[in-house]
């Protein structure tokens, strides 16, 4: 405003000094922030954006570029705002997931239904959820079944059935049946709070490009003044110049000089891919993760629960000692019935779905990585792999040929003794996941140059898993620290290695690669913890995506770091005939930090399904 009645004063000729007055004024008003920074920074020789363009305003102000000084401080102060603007719409999407989860319960006490806030919800308070409302609060269905939507935590828009025993969680919706929910975490704990805060943090975190432009800025501005400085006095001094034109380039170099773009040009992208990724349903947590996921070269899976679905089923169940097939099954499950293996998990299911009843074990062990012993009615039994039977000098040859047919055929197989002598051959399988076979060829479309398959299992049984995913490597009968292993030489002949596990049994794998990522992260704080990347849903389609927006987002941070430092260099080189205007140097210094930033805006066109 007082810019504009400035240049009617000085059209109209009323007055010069009211018409400089009013640009004073607004170089005052426009650059009040930048000049109340800027001259204490003078002060300390601490040269920043604030301290160039302070310099600047005033020196224009001094050698009676009124118009100048008032404009460029105006045009300054709108880059800023755009700049805060893009920043703030690249965080929306972490302001929108806040909003998700109702602030609200309907909780039943004491046989009544009462509405309270979810920060005086407690563990164990039953939650009454209708249909077509959001759910406040993490927690277990104990009545009803429904149908709730999750793409607020998983990125999944397909809906997911709920029944009895399953775990729903906070800002998700509950589409059709009406529930009751006991509360199994405070609000601050929930998994929408933590993917929130996690998100948050990720977004501060400063990326080694971020860092690297940090560093180059610390000694570019201070240079950008000494050569100001040598502008403006050296041709006078040595061939006799004016003054003011030479006065007048150094000042528009200090302009031309400032920073912005390239200081703005690598968080906005950071901020905006992470933001991107969190509305899918992938947490990255922090940018350094970001810019080692787009470097990767090689990815390394674990089996069990990554490219299978982590759910085994028994197939076979042979007889090697007379005894009876269902008894027997009775023993190996009494046995796994105190294990936590997932495939002893899928021996107990068997046996129950067969009405069976569980012999009583006692004195447990687990052989880690192996098998497990106990003792039942007096007899001691042991249930394992080949391998650990082998270790313990029991005589598996009779059994070979057996064991190896049911390897070819992609199954891993156990061995049951009582004692000394091998009574049955279990066989169970793990079904492939769906989506495990097209996530491996997108990778390899996204540039990843090998992908490797690490399991516990046998040669057989990885060799024909490994087939039909299309993993071009694997490596079997690997122990927990056979994998951290694993990954090391991977690392070593690769440089940037990316693990996929289940966050749980891969912990120490997925923190010795460049890059871990965990599966199912959602109400899994393991995962959650551990790894640098977490698939919130259990879907490894996601991983092409996430490779796809890394890569992508280290290419808009090395365009705009290009293009900030390009204009400047094209700028400061229109000072040495004179052509570069304080004028022009602000509208390319602001326009310079306008397109990088909706460069880097350009993220949030990557979508999951692309």
């Amino acid at each position: 405003m007082f810019i504009i009645i400035a240049f009617l004063i000085e059209w109209i000729e009323l007055s010069a000094v009211l018409s400089i007055s009013f640009f004073i004024i607004a170089t005052l008003l426009g650059g009040q922030k930048n000049i109340r920074n800027g001259i204490p920074n003078l002060l300390k020789l601490k040269f920043n954006m604030d301290t160039l363009m302070t310099v600047a305003v005033i020196g224009a102000v001094i050698i009676g570029y009124y118009e100048e000084a008032a404009v460029v401080a105006f045009l300054f102060g709108v880059s800023e705002a755009l700049e805060v603007y893009t920043m703030e719409k690249a965080r929306r999407s972490i302001k929108s997931l806040m909003d998700i989860a109702p602030k609200k319960a309907i909780i039943l006490r004491n046989g009544n239904e009462v509405e309270i806030s979810v920060e005086d919800i407690e563990i164990g308070d039953v939650m009454i959820v209708k249909p077509g409302e959001k759910i406040a609060m993490d927690g277990e269905v104990i009545k009803g079944t429904t149908s709730i939507n999750q793409a607020a935590i998983t990125g999944e828009s397909i809906p997911q059935d709920k029944g009895i025993g399953d775990e729903i969680f906070a800002g998700t919706l509950n589409q059709s049946g009406s529930i009751e929910v006991k509360v199994t975490k405070l609000v601050q704990d929930t998994t929408i709070s933590k993917i929130i805060n996690m998100v948050e943090d990720a977004q501060e975190q400063r990326a080694p490009s971020q860092t690297f432009v940090d560093k180059f800025a610390k000694y570019y501005t201070p240079a950008i003044m000494m050569l100001a400085v040598l502008i403006a006095i050296v041709p006078p001094l040595l061939f006799g110049a004016d003054w003011k034109p030479w006065i007048y380039n150094a000042l528009a170099l200090l302009i031309i000089g400032c920073p912005c773009a390239l200081v703005v040009s690598t968080p906005v992208a950071i901020v905006t891919a992470i933001g991107n990724a969190a509305k899918h349903g992938v947490l990255i947590k922090g940018g350094i993760h970001l810019e080692n996921t787009g470097s990767l070269k090689a990815i390394a899976f674990d089996k069990t629960g990554t490219l299978t679905q982590g759910k085994p089923v028994v197939t076979d169940v042979v007889s090697t000692s007379g005894k009876n097939e269902d008894i027997l099954l009775s023993i190996a499950a009494g046995i796994e019935k105190l294990s936590e293996h997932p495939l002893a998990t899928a021996i107990i299911k068997k046996a129950e779905g067969k009405q069976l009843p569980i012999a009583k074990a006692e004195n447990f062990q687990a052989i880690h990585g192996k098998g497990a012993k106990a003792t039942i009615e007096s007899e001691v039994y042991q249930i394992g792999n080949p391998r650990m039977f082998e270790e313990l000098n029991i005589k598996i040859e009779d059994q070979k040929e057996q064991i190896k047919k049911l390897q070819e055929e992609g199954k891993t197989v156990m061995l049951l003794s009582q004692r000394d002598k091998i009574i049955a051959i279990i066989a169970v399988a793990d079904e492939i996941r769906e989506v495990s076979k097209k996530a491996i060829q997108q990778l390899k479309q996204a540039g990843i140059a090998k992908t490797i398959m690490l399991t516990g299992d046998n040669h057989a049984t990885a060799r024909a898993i490994a087939l039909k995913v299309g993993v071009d490597e694997y490596r079997a009968e690997l122990l927990p620290e056979d994998k951290v292993s694993a990954v090391k030489e991977l690392g070593e002949i690769y440089q940037q290695i990316g693990m996929v596990g289940d966050g749980i049994n891969d912990a120490p794998a997925l923190a010795t690669a460049t890059t871990g990522i965990a599966m199912g992260g959602a109400g899994t704080d393991t995962a959650l913890e551990t790894a640098d990347i977490a698939l919130m849903a259990d879907d490894l389609s996601k991983l092409p995506y996430t490779i796809r927006l890394s890569r992508a987002t280290l290419k808009i941070i090395k365009q705009n770091i290009g293009f900030a430092l390009g204009i400047k260099a094209v700028a400061t080189l229109l000072v040495i005939p004179g052509w570069l205007t304080l004028w022009l140097a602000i509208l390319a210094d602001m326009g310079a930090t306008i397109l990088v930033t909706f460069n880097a805006m350009r993220l949030l066109g990557i979508r999951a399904e692309d």
